[in-house]
């Protein structure tokens, strides 16, 4: 930890512009969902930066996994915060999601007004065999740096047997980590507080819960009380501002529910067009819980006079989701720190971040499979419900990107702007040849 802090001070700390300019430049690039993007940050703030030391970075991504919503964005915001406050935080947290909330927008235009963009998967489609190469480089790091005692290798494992091999909600496998390293701390941890650290006001905290709890609902309740709680534009209000805090464990753990309501209960879209919108959300920067904007799109556009209405549904949509993250992230962003030098928490942190390295596994397990492999099946037997590839379906395409994106990364230390632009210039060339 003494290395770690003098690593810290060591490099001295951006300015603001200076870190808006990563904070862009990570919302560009950050695709490939969650493993993608804490593999980027990974990279950008720790790595390269050290902006962040690594016990920073993984604490605050244990706590992020806690939290209901996108676990990737509210690091980046905590991350913002950390170096400069509240502006930072915001700056952080709108920089990794606008990019990729426009991008979307412009397809969801495209996909109501002429149906699928098949442009957009030639596109991406060599970026995805970048992203994963990041991810693996970054599952390393992190086992490497955060597994320090056998029983974090088991933790890990079972994290991983638990969320890829039998479906576990994954709020339990986290509460059960937490559990047993609260358990298995009995002696006081070596961690103290960060040197000028200061103790939160309750005042401030409430201040703050007060100003984006009115952020949030205040416009849920004009909607409600102007327009009626029948509405597409308060339905649209009303669904997305509760899904925003069941959102545990990112956007996999609440899709099928979300499609469900959306095609069945709502009727905004049909089923095939669900899983068209995933797929856009996959293959475009940003978190995946942008697929809601689509939703939001579709609904409004339908609805509420074509493409204004349109408009008008993805704002909601995109408000309602995120700014509940934001409330939750600079009112919990104070205490965080503090959490690490109460033993017991201490350890209940640390096992979870053991957790988390099973986590970003099944992540980038799952992710590799969807990427290698052009058809996969569901296993079902007993309490096993797992994803298994079909092995003749296997992409060659795929797998030779794959391996010069590895190369590029590993061998030739290329950054990820110009690894992910020669990925994706060879994926369009060879979706053009095919």
């Amino acid at each position: 930890m003494d290395a770690d802090r003098s690593a810290r001070a060591a490099v001295e700390a951006p300015t603001f512009g200076e870190a808006a300019k990563v904070w862009a430049m990570i919302g560009v690039l950050s695709f490939g969902g969650p493993a993608g993007q804490f593999a980027l940050m990974q990279r950008m703030l720790v790595d390269e930066r050290r902006w962040l030391t690594q016990e920073q970075f993984l604490h605050a991504l244990n706590f992020c996994m806690l939290l209901p919503g996108p676990e990737a964005m509210q690091l980046a915001t905590y991350s913002g915060w950390r170096l400069h406050g509240w502006r930072g935080g915001l700056t952080a947290g709108l920089l990794f999601v606008l990019p990729g909330a426009f991008v979307i927008l412009l397809l969801s235009m495209l996909y109501a007004a002429y149906g699928q963009v098949p442009l957009v998967a030639s596109v991406f489609f060599g970026v995805k065999a970048a992203v994963l190469a990041i991810v693996v480089e970054a599952l390393l790091r992190v086992a490497q740096r955060a597994l320090k005692f056998e029983s974090d290798w088991w933790i890990a494992g079972l994290a991983f047997a638990a969320l890829s091999v039998f479906r576990m909600p994954f709020p339990i496998v986290i509460i059960a980590a937490a559990l047993f390293g609260y358990f298995r701390t009995t002696t006081a941890a070596d961690v103290i507080p960060e040197p000028g650290e200061t103790v939160p006001h309750p005042r401030q905290t409430v201040l703050t819960v007060t100003l984006w709890f009115a952020l949030w609902l205040v416009p849920v309740a004009l909607l409600l009380i102007l327009l009626g709680p029948h509405h597409v534009f308060s339905q649209v209000a009303l669904f997305f501002s509760k899904l925003a805090i069941v959102t545990f464990g990112g956007a996999y753990a609440v899709l099928a529910y979300m499609a469900q309501q959306a095609v069945e209960a709502y009727g905004w879209l049909s089923a095939s067009e669900m899983i068209d919108g995933l797929g856009l959300a996959e293959t475009t920067p940003g978190p995946l819980i942008l697929v809601t904007e689509f939703v939001g799109y579709l609904a409004g556009y339908r609805a509420a006079g074509g493409i204004l209405g349109g408009m008008a549904g993805a704002a909601i949509t995109l408000w309602v989701t995120f700014t509940p993250c934001f409330l939750m992230i600079f009112v919990a962003a104070p205490y965080i720190e503090r959490l690490r030098a109460m033993p017991r928490l201490a350890g209940a942190l640390a096992a979870i971040t053991a957790a988390v390295v099973g986590v970003i596994l099944n992540l980038t397990v799952w992710f590799g499979i969807h990427v290698l492999f052009r058809h996969v099946h569901e296993l079902a037997a007993g309490p096993i419900r797992t994803t298994l590839p079909v092995l003749s379906s296997i992409d060659p395409a795929s797998m030779v990107l794959l391996a010069l994106a590895a190369f590029l990364l590993f061998r030739l230390h290329l950054g990820i702007g110009w690894t992910l632009l020669i990925s994706a210039c060879l994926g369009v060339a060879i979706r053009a040849l095919a």
